[in-house]
């Protein structure tokens, strides 16, 4: 039996359901910009967060979406972004250890799909994470998996 690219495809589109707030994060060396959606592309945030490429800036992050989730009664989430030089791994895997689910999306998706949402090829930093979320949303995203220690249980 042969495997259809789009039997992938439908699967990751149907794995983001209606109670998925889809966040995009647009990467950089300092500052990250992320845009909140929901699973039809709708944004939920009043404004963008810009974050440090930091512990403090990853926590403002977490407490951005917890907010955002608490607001729109949102139960799952789903983190994407692309994965650009290096300065994804620190925060892909401080969101995997935080249990948060990350897909990584491939910049020349990002780079073809910049004028699907403005019809307009500018670019702006809350636009590519906006951007990111969409194609997140329509299911054009890879699973991120990293090593991560077993967390063990301090009672043991």
């Amino acid at each position: 039996m042969k495997f259809k690219q789009s039997d992938g495809l439908n699967q990751r589109i149907e794995r983001i359901t209606t109670t998925h707030l889809v966040i995009g994060i647009d990467m950089a060396k300092e500052t990250h910009v992320a845009q909140a959606t929901n699973f039809r592309g709708i944004v939920l945030s009043a404004r963008h967060l810009a974050f440090s490429n930091s512990k403090d800036g990853f926590e403002k992050l977490r407490r951005w979406v917890n907010e955002l989730q608490q607001k729109h009664h949102l139960s799952n989430i789903i983190i994407g972004m692309e994965p650009t030089g290096h300065y994804w791994f620190n925060l892909a895997n401080w969101l995997l250890e935080q249990r948060f689910s990350v897909v990584l999306v491939n910049p020349i998706t990002t780079k073809r799909n910049k004028e699907n949402r403005d019809n307009s090829p500018s670019k702006s930093d809350p636009k590519d994470a906006l951007v990111i979320a969409d194609v997140v949303s329509r299911g054009y995203y890879s699973e991120y998996t990293a090593f991560l220690p077993e967390i063990k249980d301090h009672n043991e």
